[in-house]
């Protein structure tokens, strides 16, 4: 059975289905840089911050989003994390799509996703559904399959730099964005990449840097030594 994420799963699977086929199928990573410990250590501390907001808003975002910060600190911690967090399993693809939640808005009986972004500066239009539209539908859609009534839509919060103050305080700026979600989009999505997994592995994508960096790599090592050393 597979276990697919929405970030390491389904939007490396938009981005080029043979590096989605052969991480699944062949278990062999793309190759990664250092890994910058920054963004996490601001999770950490953002998750504590609006932790002490349970049931109501930090006053920052009073006014710019909707809803309530779920009070059930016990239940999103289980939601938080990859092992006991959301997820839906479907036996007629034999597939599980499974997601960890940085937050969750309720609003009368409804579940809104929010998730929180570390960036170096504002975001530009069209830059959360560019890259975060996948991982908010997987939420919606996990919430929904356990019983949890959604709204339309989710909230990206992003924490940018403003400046430095007095004895080392940085300041931060801070802007929410609401994203339109769909269930429908996601279903369909999921069901297309398990599809893909039980296939043939696929073509390189040719916007995919991976894959044209391995297949020039392929071909030097034929031109010079007549066969691959990989």
């Amino acid at each position: 059975m597979f276990r697919i994420s929405p970030t390491t799963g389904l939007n490396l699977f938009k981005g080029c289905p043979r590096c989605f086929w052969l991480h699944y199928n062949r278990k062999i990573a793309r190759p990664r840089g250092i890994f910058p410990s920054l963004p996490g250590g601001m999770d950490l501390v953002i998750k504590e911050y609006f932790n002490a907001y349970r049931g109501k808003l930090p006053p920052e975002l009073e006014g710019k989003i909707k809803g309530k910060l779920m009070p059930d600190l016990a239940l999103l911690e289980k939601w938080r994390n990859w092992r006991t967090g959301l997820e839906y399993c479907d036996k007629a693809l034999d597939a599980v799509l499974f997601g960890a939640l940085d937050d969750c808005l309720v609003e009368g009986d409804l579940y809104i996703p929010l998730d929180y972004k570390t960036k170096g500066s504002a975001p530009n239009d069209g830059d959360s559904e560019k890259y975060y539209q996948t991982q908010l539908d997987s939420y919606a859609f996990l919430l929904s399959a356990n019983g949890y009534r959604t709204a339309d839509f989710a909230y990206l919060v992003y924490y940018y730099p403003a400046k430095v103050e007095k004895d080392g305080m940085v300041k931060f700026n801070i802007k929410a964005c609401e994203i339109g979600t769909s269930i429908t989009r996601i279903k369909k999505l999921f069901s297309e990449a398990v599809e893909v997994l039980k296939g043939a592995i696929p073509k390189a994508a040719y916007t995919c840097e991976y894959c044209s960096w391995h297949n020039s790599r392929l071909s030097a090592e034929d031109k010079y030594f007549g066969k691959s050393l990989i």
